[in-house]
């Protein structure tokens, strides 16, 4: 298989699949190594963006998912079912965001975090597909690790854990003055 059979292939495959496929795997079906397939996948995202195409490609951590662009989404939905929108509670943006930056973490943690049960939080984020169960913890109970999916890196427009913005020092202390507040120490001296 020639380059420009190879980018065909990769097109049909992500075109078809419709979700992200691993680099590893695309690599696999066309029987190239990954440098090569991810150099097809730049030639292919340019020649998307040279056409002025309705396409683009959508890169995700080590997977890579074909999707519209963003300013089509609204002459698509006049044609297209329009799709569920999702507005996330306080609660659950503030659960959603420990899992983001302490991941993998487990429902105590988070509590031991925000000071309140969190199961109604976790429950919504696993309905809409924003975290996952990574695994166990090897300690008593074997308590479930949390961490995000690929879904939560659309949603947020990030191509990999490595884009979330960090919080600032000013930031922090702001956080820190304010949970102080919210809950005022008592020091017996």
């Amino acid at each position: 298989m020639n380059r420009t059979e190879a980018k065909a292939a990769i097109e049909a495959i992500l075109f078809t699949i419709g979700d992200s496929v691993e680099i590893a795997r695309l690599a696999e079906a066309v029987e190239l190594d990954k440098k090569e397939v991810t150099s097809l996948l730049k030639e292919l995202q340019s020649d998307y963006q040279e056409r002025s195409s309705g396409l683009q490609l959508v890169f995700l951590e080590d997977a890579v998912q074909m999707g519209t662009r963003p300013e089509y989404y609204d002459t698509i939905i006049r044609i297209a079912r329009t799709p569920r929108k999702v507005t996330l509670s306080e609660t659950v943006l503030e659960t959603m965001s420990i899992v983001a930056y302490k991941q993998p973490v487990t429902r105590m943690e988070i509590e031991k975090i925000r000071g309140v049960s969190c199961d109604h939080a976790i429950n919504k984020l696993l309905e809409y597909d924003l975290i996952q169960e990574l695994g166990r913890l090897d300690a008593p109970g074997r308590p479930i690790l949390f961490g995000t999916t690929e879904q939560f890196l659309r949603s947020f427009g990030l191509s990999s854990l490595e884009d979330m913005p960090e919080a600032s020092a000013l930031q922090i202390e702001e956080f820190k003055q304010e949970a102080e507040e919210e809950v005022p120490l008592k020091l017996d001296i």
